[in-house]
């Protein structure tokens, strides 16, 4: 029997319009345009490639992924200021909070071993998905051991079951407003529950890796560099572009010490003093607030009881007592640094980078600190700026393992201080 037309023009319209769908999902799965792209809508954007592109380090023990979930914001020139952190996947619970305490761009290199790469896409995409401002202000760069590669989609299997919330969860972080998110964050607050501090396994956690990471995926001007569990004050980014508009308001700063380093361009660090808060209480928001609880003993510098040395330098007593000079940031002095100094700063983003070689526990930050000294960059401690962890550190908080780390990199710090002596011959400062 004859075909009649009508039969043929079915099964042709169907393989036509077959082929037209897997065309549009190709030109789907292709990388996005750049930075513009950032901003496309929805879930469909979470199945281009997970990474702009991917390196070993240095050492070729760990591999670096680039602006995973690719945020384009790291390729946005002309940035002033970023912060960068870093975090295991166990604490990445805490980005959303300080996302709101500083209000601006902001670079996290995240760790994740083997075993946690899975849990570590999964966060990241609920995150860019269902909390304010992560999207659109956040690029993350994803550090695993050398021999781990990214799936092209992260698995989803029992996704919506981990979300259900419990209050009880959120004990020691601060309140998550935004309903969506606070479900996000359930599993994460699971997470941590189940970890503790630097306990990876037998794997190390790569701290100056991961600063390093993060202060290279945005090219800002200036850089705030800090630990995912430390909250800046209250609209410290936009307080911080006022004060350099304003020139840096201060004293007068003491000239950089002679040698080769001298005539360079500004070697500032803009200190921002540390503390600690009991879990019980909310974080204060500005410098009055936190001076009230400085009084009564609710908030205590950083490190108070496990290593008071390392940042007593800072002068607590002298900056919780200054007069109030108005509500913009200013320079309050200068200090000297002395071993073993450990501030937290802002700084411009050409300074010396962190030393590598420094893993887990003990000397990491130390290190760069004591570099940049030698260097000759002068250290202008903040007014109406600073850090807060919540909780008060405590010696039972760390993982069993702390005392030897600390040892093996005290060791490395030694030998480290020599080759500072090579590096700058002309300096006139130790560490």
């Amino acid at each position: 029997m004859p075909l009649r037309p009508r039969s043929v023009l079915g099964p042709l319209a169907a393989l036509l319009l077959l082929l037209a769908a897997v065309q549009l999902l190709y030109l789907w799965l292709l990388p996005g345009p750049g930075p513009g792209s950032r901003h496309r809508a929805g879930p469909r954007r979470l199945q281009q490639p997970l990474a702009r592109d991917s390196h070993l380090d240095p050492s070729g023990r760990y591999r670096l992924y680039r602006d995973v979930g690719r945020s384009g914001l790291g390729l946005e020139p002309g940035l002033e200021l970023g912060l960068a952190t870093h975090t295991s996947v166990h604490n990445l619970y805490q980005l959303p909070a300080l996302l709101r305490r500083w209000q601006g761009p902001a670079a996290v290199a995240l760790f994740a071993p083997a075993d946690e790469v899975p849990q570590a896409l999964l966060a990241l995409r609920a995150l860019q998905q269902h909390c304010p401002g992560v999207r659109d202000t956040v690029t993350f760069t994803l550090v695993t051991p050398s021999g781990v590669r990214l799936p092209a989609v992260p698995a989803s299997h029992g996704e919506q079951e981990e979300h259900r919330w419990d209050p009880r969860l959120e004990s020691d972080a601060e309140p998550e407003p935004h309903p969506p998110c606070r479900r996000a964050l359930a599993p994460l607050h699971r997470l941590r529950l189940r970890r503790r501090n630097y306990a990876l396994g037998n794997v190390s956690y790569p701290n100056n890796l991961l600063r390093n990471a993060a202060r290279q995926a945005l090219a800002s001007r200036y850089t705030l560099v800090i630990d995912m569990d430390m909250l800046p004050s209250g609209g410290l980014h936009s307080l911080f572009l006022e004060f350099l508009r304003a020139g840096g308001a201060g004293p007068p700063l003491p000239p950089p010490p002679p040698g080769p380093h001298s005539a360079t361009a500004d070697r500032t660090l803009f200190v921002l003093p540390a503390l600690e808060i009991r879990h019980s209480r909310r974080v204060p928001w500005d410098k009055a607030e936190l001076q009230r609880l400085y009084q009564v003993a609710e908030v205590r510098p950083f490190y108070a009881e496990l290593c008071p040395r390392c940042q007593a330098p800072t002068n607590y007593s002298h900056w919780i007592n200054l007069p109030a000079g108005g509500p913009g940031l200013r320079v309050a002095y200068t200090r000297q640094w002395t071993d073993p100094w450990e501030p937290f700063y802002i700084s411009r983003a050409s300074v010396p980078p962190y030393d590598e070689r420094f893993e887990q526990y003990g000397f990491n930050r130390i290190s760069q600190a004591c570099e940049l000294h030698m260097a000759g960059y002068t250290f202008a401690v903040l007014d109406n700026a600073f850090l807060i962890h919540k909780g008060f550190k405590l010696a039972s908080e760390f993982h069993p393992q702390k005392d030897e780390e600390n040892r093996r990199n005290r060791i490395l710090f030694r030998q480290f201080k020599q080759e500072l002596k090579m590096k700058y011959p002309d300096s006139p400062r130790r560490c």
